[in-house]
């Protein structure tokens, strides 16, 4: 099916030292694809200046909300961002990643590229290695060889078609784990699914991160 239209999804909180950049690597990305794109920066429980760094892009869609929960977050950003736009959600492509990452010049790109015969991508994540310490650095390069991060699911590197999203119902109001269980549910009603390593998202190496257990725990347990 044709992609319309590409809706961008980004979930924030007190993110004002990375969610500049993030929208940066966005526009980047966007300016790359032919296909119009909207995207939508969710701002959950912000008590810093990311709301002024959001709105300080004049083709951003700001969604203000106080969930505390990364999955109803993601969720009405998804539901804000559709309402603005008018093709048939088959027709519309869902990427999502987070305010703590920025995306490859050809992100978008490889997202258009699955959905010409998938129903959803899962892409790769990694650390910007030179914001961790010698030893996290070495346990993750030794680690990760090629093919290392297929089947790990992140939502800093996730997309679906809009329908195939409504029809299993969208993110569950889940604190950490909303993107595995979604693509679980996806999976499991025989939606065809790409996985990816090429032009990975790039994430922050912190080792305190928002969600419980989350990609920020992972890098912390490196050291163990």
């Amino acid at each position: 099916m044709t992609v319309e239209r590409v809706l961008i999804v980004v979930p924030a909180r007190d993110e004002e030292t990375t969610l500049r950049g993030c929208l940066e690597s966005i526009a980047t990305a966007r300016a790359a694809i032919d296909v119009p794109s909207t995207v939508v920066v969710v701002l959950d429980a912000c008590t810093e200046r990311s709301e002024e760094i959001a709105r300080g892009f004049d083709d951003v869609l700001v969604v203000d909300r106080d969930h505390r929960n990364v999955g109803r977050s993601r969720h009405d950003a998804v539901c804000s961002g559709l309402s603005t736009i008018e093709p048939h959600p088959s027709r519309v492509w869902i990427a999502f990643t987070d305010a703590d990452s920025a995306v490859p010049p050809l992100w978008l790109h490889e997202h258009l590229a699955a959905a010409a015969g998938s129903d959803a991508y899962v892409g790769a994540v990694v650390p910007r290695l030179a914001e961790l310490d010698a030893q996290r650095r070495r346990s993750w390069l030794g680690s990760h060889p090629p093919g290392a991060t297929l089947g790990h699911v992140h939502g800093a590197s996730l997309g679906v078609r809009a329908d195939a999203y409504g029809h299993v119902g969208g993110f569950l109001p889940l604190d950490v784990g909303e993107d595995v269980d979604l693509v679980a549910r996806l999976r499991a009603v025989g939606f065809l699914i790409t996985e990816s390593e090429r032009h990975p998202v790039i994430t922050t190496g912190r080792l305190t991160g928002r969600a419980p257990a989350g990609y920020a725990a992972y890098l912390h347990d490196l050291a163990m």
